[in-house]
């Protein structure tokens, strides 16, 4: 996907972008609750035709995560993220495991169109500038928090820094966007955390995109008028408990 095209995901306050989660391991889409892989379902051994379904449905993009690459600190899943991105036509963001420059190049090196860093934006500010140096705005830093304080190394590690305060951060060295993961919701299916995304949403002045708990079309008009730039769905649209085409309806 070129920038011209890329530039039609500017902020659009009538409008939020919804994006089905693809979560990956060992080559297969699964499921967390809370971010356990203790808690893992399996959803499809196919990802590449996972994806098209969601294309197929009105997806105009898709959140990649490398689940096993989180926890490891370098990608293992790219033969299935290189599949999904050469199976469709709507760009696709991928995080997991992507903390240096050198493993940022090499996810967009597959066609990926952002690469999401997440723990290298408080442990390795250096490694996040350089990235920003290079990519620019292909570079989305996430920010996962626990009763407010940010998770590293795949949710495995609790830290005392403050969400929002990381959040200024970033915004301060250029970062253009952010995806806000509320860690206790994700995977719950009982609701998003508004007030937490509407707090980060009015924290910093880039566009932020809310992950963790949406469950309902309740929720995604919620954020979508707390003025969130998209929103990630999972569970629910696996589970079935939300259809894509009606959360796409409903973030108009």
């Amino acid at each position: 996907m070129g920038y011209a095209a890329a530039a039609a995901f500017a902020y659009n306050a009538s409008k939020m972008l919804i994006l089905p989660a693809i979560d990956l391991s060992e080559g297969q889409v699964v499921r967390l609750r809370q971010g356990d892989m203790a808690q893992k379902t399996v959803f499809s051994a196919d990802p590449a035709a996972q994806a098209r379904v969601w294309e197929d449905q009105g997806a105009e993009a898709l959140h990649l995560v490398d689940l096993d690459g989180a926890f490891a600190g370098e990608p293992r899943n790219l033969p299935a993220v290189e599949k999904i991105v050469e199976s469709v036509g709507i760009p696709c963001e991928l995080g997991g495991g992507l903390r240096s420059v050198e493993l940022v190049e090499q996810a967009l090196a597959l066609g990926v169109r952002w690469a999401i860093m997440g723990t290298s934006a408080l442990r390795n500010r250096l490694e996040l500038e350089a990235a920003l140096t290079r990519f620019g705005d292909q570079v989305i830093v996430g920010i996962d928090a626990r009763d407010g304080l940010v998770a590293l190394e795949g949710w495995a590690e609790a830290s005392t820094v403050d969400a929002y305060d990381l959040a200024r951060q970033v915004e301060a060295v250029g970062v253009e966007r952010i995806i806000f993961t509320d860690i206790a919701t994700d995977g719950m299916l009982r609701g998003a955390n508004v007030p937490a995304m509407r707090r980060m949403r009015e924290t910093v002045t880039i566009p932020v995109i809310a992950s963790g708990g949406v469950t309902t079309l309740e929720d995604v008009v919620a954020l979508r008028e707390a003025g969130l730039f998209g929103c990630i769905i999972g569970r629910a649209l696996y589970d079935g408990s939300l259809r894509l085409p009606e959360a796409l309806s409903a973030a108009q």
